[in-house]
Order: structure tokens, then C-alpha cells, then sequence
């Protein structure tokens, strides 16, 4: 959910908690939905972590929409220094009951990859995922072959748990899935 109220409490904390001083998360905005809509019809980037399909604005509207209606949602915006939007990040599927979430995150300028930006979001949305939503798990799922995506992940402490062999069909092959995830004792 991106209500103003909660993002705007949970962002003050978080604040000045990340190593990488430049890296904020904060509320997606609506002028952010150009280049969210630019970054889903960028190939390469999406082959990282799906399949490929080109996306309309219509349907980019509706789940732009969407997303900041949903309850088991929070995505934000990853900003760095004065404001410039360099991702996304955002826990889905929150399960109230097992108390566990997915994390996804996607760093849409292929110049801002590699520089630790991603590993402070994850740290500052693991301290939400923890603090805010009281979380005992964090899990996500990395196609095999992404070895900065799973180094990136085990800097911010998931551990891997298991393969789901030829899970997804990625670019005209089936590919495994790394399962990876870190508990709230661990973090």
C-alpha cells in the first residue's frame, strides 16, 4: 500500500539508515510513471528477473493504478541524492498469518547497477519489511546465472534455500530459480 500516511512516517525512520548515505526510498510518484513505463519495455532489464513482453500504456496505467490500492503491497521509489529515481523496490504478497513477503527490486539505469545502490535499498526495505510489517521472512526467487543478483542478495544476508529447477521459460529457455530468503533473527 502506498498511503502517504504510512510511507511518511516509516520514510522519516528510515532516513539517514542507510550505509549509502545518497540512497532514500520514498513514495512512488505520479511523474515517476513514465519512466516506470520505460523501464518495463526496456528488454535486457526485464530479462534479468522475467520473461519479456512489451507492455501498453493502458495497461501500465491500470497497474500504476493498482498497486497503490492493494494491501499486500508497498513498493517505493529508490531515489538517490536530491531526488533522481534510480528503482524500485517493494514487498508482495504479504501473508499476515505466516508474517512473510516477497521482495523485488529492479534499478532501471544499467549505470547505476553494480554500485551497492541496490544492496542499501534492500537493507532499508528489510528494516521495513521487520520493523513496520513485523515480518518474520523476507524470500524472493533469482534466475540462475544472475551472479550479481545473488551476491547482492547474500551481502544483505539471505541465505539460499533451494532451486526450482526449469521454473520459468526466460528468452526461449527454461531457466532454474535460486529461492533465497533471510528471517527477521538474522537480519
Amino acid at each position: 500500500m502506498v498511503a502517504e500516511n504510512v510511507q511518511a512516517l516509516t520514510l522519516d525512520r528510515l532516513a539517514g539508515m542507510s550505509k549509502d548515505a545518497e540512497i532514500k526510498l520514498a513514495p512512488i510518484l505520479e511523474e515517476d510513471s513514465k519512466t516506470l513505463f520505460e523501464w518495463i519495455n526496456d528488454r535486457e532489464l526485464v530479462l534479468l528477473n522475467a520473461p519479456f513482453r512489451p507492455i501498453g500504456e493502458s495497461h501500465h496505467r491500470k497497474w500504476f493504478e493498482s498497486i497503490q490500492q492493494r494491501e499486500d503491497v508497498v513498493i517505493f521509489a529508490i531515489r538517490e541524492g536530491e531526488g533522481r529515481l534510480i528503482g524500485t523496490c517493494q514487498l508482495v504478497n504479504r501473508n499476515p498469518i505466516h508474517r512473510s513477503a516477497e521482495l523485488q527490486i529492479r534499478i532501471g539505469d544499467p549505470r547505476d547497477r553494480g554500485r551497492g545502490h541496490g544492496s542499501a535499498a534492500v537493507q532499508l526495505l528489510l528494516r521495513f519489511a521487520f520493523k513496520d510489517w513485523n515480518l518474520n521472512r523476507v524470500q524472493l526467487c533469482v534466475i540462475d546465472g544472475n551472479e550479481a543478483a545473488l551476491r547482492a542478495y547474500e551481502k544483505c544476508g539471505f541465505k539460499r534455500e533451494g532451486r526450482f529447477r526449469q521454473a520459468v521459460h526466460i528468452d526461449g529457455a527454461y531457466r532454474d530459480l535460486i529461492v533465497m530468503a533471510v528471517l527477521r533473527d538474522e537480519s
